[in-house]
């Protein structure tokens, strides 16, 4: 996470109103929050490559490119803990009416495609006003930090909203709309009736839904392919819908993508190698077999003359040491007579004036006595010894 993004949004966040007196009560149903969090991390592993689309114009001339890399990426919370999340950059880049334009974002994900962080900038040359535009969108605790930065020629606009993350329930931020279109193209299916949450060009939260359009069959080079057709429509609550199609292969590829009301088009110029789910054979079951080990020879054997040989160790040292038995003796008499309910203190109790260098113990006792298991050793005992 960028330190500068990060200073922004603190410094914002101590002088911007809160966004959520402003702005309608808008909320995701329960058909798009069902369909986010069927969502499995085995599915969309499946989902993770890269691929390149050519810009053309509604002459079909290419004007330039367009790619989409989904992966695996390593992030650092703002905790300093690291974990792995899907990680989204897509960018483009070509001419739009002879002027270099170009659109890039770069997006962190949960595991349920929700937005952890997300960089996105647009820049159009214009000859007399260059225009830029990055939208920044950061999960800080309990609410996610949005920070819309405009510049068009000298002027710098900068604007940072704050939507509380219970509120944002089913929101598909632009990198997670990218995955979940392949996740909708995998499964072949797009959720009835779900009504998401995204934000349009202007950084305000409104409604977003996806339409299936049903599958065709189109030309890539000399190959016909079948593609699943979905349309999205971000429903702004201030300008007109806007709305794409994604023609999808059905491994989640992208084959053809058109905005609608717009001229020209994207499109892969070559068929990719279609991904297929891997058949994950179960693992071997082997049956555990019980070890009756007395009815093994050799094991009962080694058992027989370890036991003689650890017999006949326990008695030498007990004849070596006849005080040792004398002392379990002793205890074992003393814990019968007494019945403590605490044994382990009684013991203690019991041995601890045989502990070597322990200091004779005070006819009167303290009430707050130490405990026996703290052996005490006056200082300076180690120099006397020495």
């Amino acid at each position: 996470m960028s330190s500068k993004v990060q200073s922004k949004v603190s410094k914002a966040k101590d002088h911007q109103p809160s966004a959520q007196e402003s702005l309608p009560p808008l909320e995701a149903n329960a058909e798009a929050i069902h369909f986010l969090n069927s969502l499995r991390q085995e599915e969309l592993l499946m989902l993770f490559f890269s691929e390149t689309l050519v810009m053309v114009s509604d002459a079909g001339e290419p004007q330039g490119e367009l790619t989409i890399e989904v992966q695996r990426g390593k992030y650092k919370d703002q905790f300093g803990v690291m974990a792995y999340f899907p990680f989204v950059h897509a960018f483009s880049h070509g001419f739009m009416d002879k002027i270099l334009c170009g659109n890039s974002i770069l997006g962190y994900l949960s595991w349920k495609l929700e937005v952890v962080e997300q960089h996105n900038q647009e820049f159009i040359k214009f000859h007399v006003l260059p225009m830029e535009r990055k939208m920044s969108l950061l999960k800080q605790d309990d609410q996610l930090a949005v920070t819309r930065i405009i510049k068009e020629g000298e002027e710098v606009k900068t604007e940072v909203t704050f939507f509380p993350w219970h509120s944002i329930a089913g929101f598909v931020s632009q990198a997670a709309n990218l995955v979940l279109l392949r996740v909708m193209a995998w499964r072949q299916t797009v959720p009835s009736n779900a009504r998401f949450l995204a934000l349009d060009t202007e950084g305000k939260l409104c409604y977003s839904t996806y339409q299936g359009l049903g599958s065709q069959t189109i030309q890539v080079g000399h190959q016909q392919v079948e593609v699943f057709i979905v349309e999205q429509t971000v429903h702004s609550e201030q300008g007109i819908p806007v709305s794409c199609q994604f023609y999808l292969l059905s491994d989640g590829h992208l084959a053809k993508r058109i905005q609608v009301g717009s001229p020209g088009f994207c499109m892969i110029t070559k068929v990719p190698i279609l991904r297929e789910e891997d058949d994950i054979e179960p693992h071997p079951v082997f049956e555990k077999k019980p070890l009756v080990w007395e009815e093994d020879m050799e094991l009962y054997s080694r058992f027989v003359a370890r036991k003689e040989e650890l017999r006949l160790s326990h008695n030498s040292y007990l004849r070596q040491h006849p005080e040792a038995q004398a002392l379990i003796s002793d205890f074992l008499l003393f814990l019968l007579l007494r019945q403590p309910a605490d044994v382990v203190t009684f013991a203690a109790e019991y041995f601890g004036p045989f502990a070597m260098r322990r200091p004779p113990t005070p006819a009167l006792r303290s009430s707050n006595r130490p405990c026996p298991f703290h052996e005490l050793e006056p200082e300076g005992l180690e120099g006397e010894e020495g």
